[in-house]
């Protein structure tokens, strides 16, 4: 029952998926500097968010709520605004490239990897 979305009461809009996909990049890029908590969107978050949120949409594109293709369109449409909000040289030391690259891997997945920042410890290790 738990993996059922038709049930599931609400609605799936794209402001949703892209606040999972801003929420959950933004938090990974937190993470890999050292933050297990950050606030976004004038809320304080942690890892327990970010994996709703990547879960969420793991979970919508399974059901064919959203196709991949669109999923990176968001994600590339997100990098831009932070882009626009903080400027080139702020985006780059904040790690995006790599956040992106695990939010991709745990959200666009065929496998619902078992928790968001298992594959995050890899780029830890690679500094």
């Amino acid at each position: 029952m738990l993996l059922e979305v038709a049930p599931t009461p609400g609605e799936i809009t794209d402001e949703g998926l892209r606040n999972d996909v801003s929420v959950g990049i933004q938090y990974l890029s937190s993470w890999l500097r050292g933050s297990g908590a950050v606030a976004i969107f004038n809320l304080m978050e942690d890892a327990a968010t970010a994996e709703i949120a990547r879960s969420q949409v793991w979970q919508w594109i399974r059901h064919g709520r959203f196709e991949r293709d669109r999923v990176r369109a968001v994600i590339d449409d997100e990098l831009e605004r932070l882009r626009e909000e903080f400027g080139d040289e702020v985006l780059a030391k904040s790690r995006a490239d790599d956040a992106r690259a695990i939010f991709e891997q745990v959200a666009l997945g065929d496998e619902l990897e078992e928790f968001l920042t298992l594959p995050a410890y890899d780029y830890l290790e690679a500094e």
